[in-house]
């Protein structure tokens, strides 16, 4: 009997531990993420793993503790799949769940192999713990398309290991906790070098930021108008309210309003150029086709014969339009993987089948700024970002997040989003704005400090100025010319010398 409640008894720490590191990403209260609650949580799980005995009791904690904290993190997908999909309740539960308890598998098989290869040295663990933690975050966040949302890393937009962004990346980062999380609960039992070793973890970006120093220079300053429309998502689609709301307001901002740049949301025209009212693209061309100010502007492209695209338009004087068509699609809203069309059938979702764009597309050029736009969750994967810093003369100045998140209602899925935004930012040291059709459409700094925001769920103009930066940061160098293929490698060199220690 005791042995039972104890085993419950750490099933609900487990679990407790899980839905702590969710509320450390962006608590819903205030959207703040929480540093020091997913070191906290997380060292909760690492606290388990040493006191287990066999691995697959190993395996049962991380796969609760990863279920529950991406379950709690992107439970909203339920509103996108029942309240605008149209599945049924119960399926789009089940649809969530299944979806957290398959990608927490790749936390299951970290923990597993933490228990069975732990070296005896307190040291040799924490570093294992660092790199079976980076792998499962690198298999959830790149395989069958990768869907990383949620890494332990957003958590530390703020707080000290921050600064590592640019060095290392988001990963690097979710490395790093894991190794603080199983190191801090030993702190007084492991040895002086270790300790040392702690401190200066936290310590070392503080003294770094000290004398303000930047590897990036200003490319000058860009004003800019975004257009937050607040289409309600259950009339985006529909040709009787939301098609003509959008297309009359966006309009009215697109012709009236006056900026150097203005920026619309993604698919902020429903419908494609050839679709829309006789004479409503080409005005809109001739509107910029002069003057000083320019627009880009999110909506569909293409034809049954050609395929379809998810796309931003350019439209500049002395330039032809320019074009970005998305690269990174979302499964299910944009495409459907082999073998689920029976499940997107069950749902009412238009424009489900896109084709892709290339990585690395050029910049928008405008204004002594090369601008990189990226539609919806793409500036998940800052590896793809990465790809446009191979030519540093070619390097995007500032980047421009064109989302439409109301498939996820007024949630912290727009605070989720905003702290992946700011993670860019660290990371390349570049700038990002945001348009958005409900939020959070924003002017965030090369810092990766929110500048200033709209109110979300409201429709509305943010206007205000980016400087655009270049030069390049460590970790766009090297994710740029190799992707994330150093990560995967030290994670592997980690798991193989813990496996040839213990064989030894």
């Amino acid at each position: 009997m005791a042995e039972r409640r104890a085993r419950i008894g750490s099933w609900i720490l487990s679990s407790g531990a899980g839905l702590a590191q969710a509320l450390a990403l962006a608590a819903p209260w205030d959207g703040q993420p929480r540093w020091w609650l997913q070191l906290l949580a997380l060292g909760l799980l690492a606290w388990q793993l040493e006191r287990s005995t066999h691995w697959k009791q190993a395996a049962l904690s991380g796969w609760l503790f990863a279920t529950t904290w991406l379950t709690a993190t992107f439970w909203w997908l339920y509103i996108s799949m029942h309240t605008y999909g149209g599945l049924p309740a119960a399926l789009a539960v089940l649809a969530v769940l299944a979806l957290a308890g398959a990608l927490a598998l790749y936390y299951a098989a970290a923990c597993a192999l933490q228990v069975r290869y732990a070296p005896r040295e307190r040291a040799a663990r924490a570093l294992l713990f660092a790199a079976l933690w980076l792998l499962a975050e690198l298999a959830r966040g790149v395989w069958f398309t990768g869907f990383g949302w949620g890494g332990s890393g957003y958590a530390h937009v703020e707080g000290p290991l921050a600064g590592y962004a640019p060095w290392l990346g988001v990963y690097g980062i979710s490395a790093l906790a894991a190794w603080l999380a199983m190191t801090i609960p030993q702190i007084w039992a492991c040895g002086h070098w270790q300790r040392l070793a702690a401190l200066a973890l936290l310590a070392l970006p503080s003294v770094q930021q000290m004398d303000g120093a930047s590897v990036t220079r200003s490319t000058g300053r860009l004003g800019v108008a975004l257009l937050q429309g607040n289409i309600p998502q259950d009339e985006k689609f529909q040709p009787g309210t939301g098609v003509p709301m959008a297309l009359r307001w966006y309009a009215e901002q697109l012709q009236q309003r006056h900026a150097p740049l203005i920026v619309a949301p993604e698919t902020a025209l429903p419908l494609l150029p050839q679709q829309l009212p006789q004479g409503y693209w080409d005005a809109l061309r001739q509107r910029y086709a002069s003057g000083a100010e320019a627009a880009l502007i999110g909506l569909p492209l293409g034809s049954y014969r050609e395929g379809y695209t998810n796309s931003a338009v350019g439209l500049a004087p002395g330039q032809a339009p320019w074009r970005y068509d998305k690269h990174h699609l979302v499964p299910f809203g944009e495409f459907i993987p082999t073998g689920f069309k029976w499940f997107t059938a069950l749902m009412n979702i238009p424009l489900g089948d896109f084709h892709r764009g290339n990585v690395g597309q050029p910049a928008f050029e405008w204004q002594g700024q090369r601008l990189a736009p990226n539609i919806c969750y793409e500036d998940l994967f800052g590896e793809e970002l990465g790809a446009r810093f191979r030519d540093p003369a070619q390097a995007p100045t500032v980047f421009v997040n064109l989302s439409n998140i109301a498939w996820f209602g007024n949630t912290v899925a727009i605070d989720q989003h905003l702290h992946i935004s700011r993670m860019r930012a660290l990371e390349f040291e570049r700038p990002f704005v945001r348009a958005t059709n409900t939020g959070s459409t924003a002017i965030i700094d090369h810092r990766g400090q929110v500048i200033t925001e709209l109110p979300r769920h409201t429709r509305g103009v943010l206007l205000g100025e980016v400087e655009g930066r270049e030069g390049l940061t460590p970790y766009a160098r090297w994710v740029a010319h190799t992707g994330l293929w150093p990560l995967w490698l030290a994670g592997l060199a980690g798991l193989l010398w813990a496996i040839w220690r213990k064989r030894a």
